[in-house]
């Protein structure tokens, strides 16, 4: 068992040797202590010759290793990595996974200053001139060469994500809607009746035959949707968004698939979980943020109104799984009487100058409700901002009517109140012709629209999320946030490390245009909300646990302000991350250096 560490320690020798050689774990504490301080002024000094591209890295790895040795870090995480470490050091092994050992062998290869991040794979194949050797036009022609073949090995990933609106995409799914058209007995005009969709959406077992007919389920999908269906677990698809599954299993579509269809594990924890899943799943602890029936409030100017709590299409990862049980459920529409009590708690609180209108989905509701809560709000003087959060341009974009767009004009006046849409595009393939037109009917009608991604396992390669951003920029939606997938113990197949997250900003996002990447990448704190991702800031590495998870203390975006106690997060392992990646057929060469972001 002691070569699994050998890679480990032949990244930092000397570490593994004043490891070995401690006879406590607090004597072995002190000699690392003092090595990482000596090594880290040796170049503080300008002894060490070290390049400064190196010598970043150097610095945050330093810095994460003296916060995973930290007493202080140990006794908040619950968990001694050093401990660990030393008794593999002494004893060849230790009681750890893995993916744990990979985290210290990239550590200790970024303390050596020999991360191997440079030359970056995105650049390896890419002749690099010596720019400093050129001035002027020479030097300006070489390095727009030079990006030219960057901007073109961009592509060559970007490429690998179908949208809606190719022409062979658009093709397949007219046969598919002709399959449906042909199964459910129903005519071109009832599809682009959205009542119609609503009406037909799939949500039961006898649903689950007519969804066979249209698409092949893998044994895994079939048993999962059976599952859900038969123990009342949150499960929809709506004919329009069935159509945009390919009849075959494809990589096209696996994000479009795992956006409605639940794995097993997902189904299995809902079950285990059904009389405590209001704990057990209120992430955000919308409980303990709600000051009335229908409202959350979590900032000083900012609160959420919930008139409609249910969907035409549940998504997998709904942040509100823990009230939501299938499309349309019962109680789902709040009363008048709540919805008026609502209405008058935000018209007492001045304080508020923005509301989200969520849920659930509020473009379920009847124009004339949507339009009773749109002139309500705007008798109120101190509202600037309302918007309307939505997944319907998605999953059912004939619900965007001109009647629907002609309310929501009434209530844009310029100086007084916005209106805006915040929708939800998950993955490029969802970007189609009827999307586009219903979004452009949002448009022309004076609304802005802005795009709130989750970032999860199923849209998470390389450059996935750059090709998302240019589909939506196409048809007129500006990308706005980029969510760190809440994490939750039942949807754990679906996150993502943090590091991912932030590699995704730097070496991807980076390179499109600024106006293409508007969106800002954020985790959501439960209770607190929203912390930006790009700082240290905000976040810290505090501590791996054996089995290779990194423990985060998120920053309170109070911090500075008000005193309130960070957040521990425990992400999901890099490694594990990684194998799966592979599984799907990536190269995970092309990930290598998200172990240096942290």
């Amino acid at each position: 068992m002691e070569s699994r560490w050998q890679k480990c320690w032949d990244a930092a020798y000397e570490i593994y040797i004043l490891l070995k050689e401690s006879e406590t774990l607090e004597s072995a504490r002190e000699k690392l202590i003092k090595y990482l301080e000596a090594l880290d002024w040796s170049y503080r000094r300008d002894f060490g010759d070290i390049d400064s591209w190196e010598y970043i890295l150097l610095k945050e790895a330093v810095r994460c290793l003296k916060n995973v040795i930290s007493p202080r870090n140990e006794r908040l995480a619950k968990n001694i990595p050093l401990k660990y470490l030393w008794t593999a050091a002494r004893n060849g092994d230790a009681d750890v996974s893995d993916h744990f050992i990979a985290e210290f062998e990239h550590l200790f290869k970024a303390v050596k200053g020999k991360s191997g991040v440079y030359p970056s794979r995105f650049t390896e194949k890419i002749d690099l001139p010596d720019f400093y050797k050129y001035k002027g036009r020479t030097a300006a022609v070489k390095r727009s060469d030079f990006l030219d073949k960057m901007g073109a090995h961009m592509n060559k990933f970007i490429k690998k994500y179908r949208t809606g609106l190719e022409r062979n995409t658009i093709k397949k799914r007219k046969e598919n809607k002709k399959r449906i058209l042909k199964t459910l007995g129903a005519s071109e005009k009832d599809w682009n009746d959205w009542k119609w969709q609503f009406r037909n959406v799939f949500k039961d077992k006898a649903d689950l035959k007519i969804i066979k007919k249209i698409i092949r389920l893998t044994p895994g999908e079939e048993y999962a949707i059976k599952l859900a269906v038969e123990h009342g677990v949150p499960f929809g698809i709506t004919p329009y968004y069935l159509h945009l599954m390919d009849p075959e299993p494809t990589e096209y579509d696996f994000a479009v698939r795992r956006q409605v269809i639940p794995p097993a594990s997902y189904v299995e924890n809902m079950i285990k979980h059904k009389r405590s899943k209001k704990i057990a799943f209120d992430f955000m602890r919308e409980h303990d943020t709600s000051p009335l029936d229908l409202i959350t409030r979590r900032y000083p100017t900012v609160a959420i109104i919930k008139p409609y709590n249910s969907c035409p299409q549940i998504c997998v990862y709904c942040q509100r799984n823990w009230e939501i049980t299938s499309p349309f459920m019962k109680g789902a529409q709040a009363t008048r009487k709540k919805i008026d009590e609502a209405l008058d708690w935000y018209a007492k609180h001045d304080q508020i100058m923005d509301v989200l209108i969520t849920g659930g989905d509020p473009l379920v509701l009847s124009d004339d409700k949507i339009d009773y809560i749109l002139g309500r709000f705007s008798e109120m003087k101190h509202i600037r901002n309302l918007r309307i959060a939505t997944r319907i341009p998605i999953t059912v974009p004939q619900r965007i009517t001109n009647e629907l767009c002609d309310i929501f004009a009434k209530y844009y006046e310029t100086g007084k109140q916005t209106l805006c849409m915040v929708t939800h595009f998950a993955h490029p393939y969802e970007v189609t012709l009827e999307t586009a037109e219903a979004i452009k009917k949002v448009k022309m009608h004076g609304l802005h629209v802005y795009n709130q991604e989750v970032f999860n396992f199923a849209n998470s390669r390389k450059f996935e999320t750059v090709a998302l951003r240019i589909a939506i920029k196409q048809i007129g939606v500006d990308p706005y946030y980029n969510f760190n997938m809440k994490g939750k113990s039942e949807i754990e197949s679906y996150a993502v490390p943090v590091a991912r997250i932030l590699q995704e900003r730097k070496e991807e996002a980076r390179l499109l245009p600024g106006i293409f990447r508007t969106d800002e990448p954020v985790f959501n704190v439960p209770f607190l909300g929203k912390n930006h991702l790009r700082s240290w800031q905000d976040h810290e590495l505090i501590s791996i646990m054996p089995d290779g998870r990194r423990v985060y203390s998120f920053h309170p975006w109070e911090k500075n302000i008000t005193k309130v106690k960070p957040y521990l997060y425990k992400d999901v392992p890099i490694g594990e991350y990684l194998e799966r990646l592979e599984d799907r057929g990536e190269n995970i060469e092309d990930y290598r250096d998200i172990w240096y972001y942290y």
